[in-house]
């Protein structure tokens, strides 16, 4: 059960601008057709290992489930 609720909450988007603090702007890829921009932040991981994300880049995000931000997860 646990599985199927992170699966939900996990979504993918393509960086549109980079932000002071390690913050970003992201595009979320919707099926529908419409467009979402959500701010996002790198997880600890991404942080730890010194991956570099840049605009144009496709990532994989982990959403809240109270809105507000996102955690980018891995760059795919």
């Amino acid at each position: 059960m646990q599985q199927s609720k992170s699966s939900d909450l996990e979504r993918t988007g393509v960086i549109v601008e980079s932000l002071p603090n390690i913050m970003f702007r992201v595009k979320l890829d919707d099926p529908s057709g419409g467009s979402e921009e959500i701010l996002s932040y790198l997880s600890g991981k991404m942080r730890l290992h010194r991956i570099r994300v840049l605009v144009g880049d496709k990532v994989l995000l982990e959403l809240e489930p109270y809105g507000g931000k996102a955690r980018i997860i891995k760059r795919l």
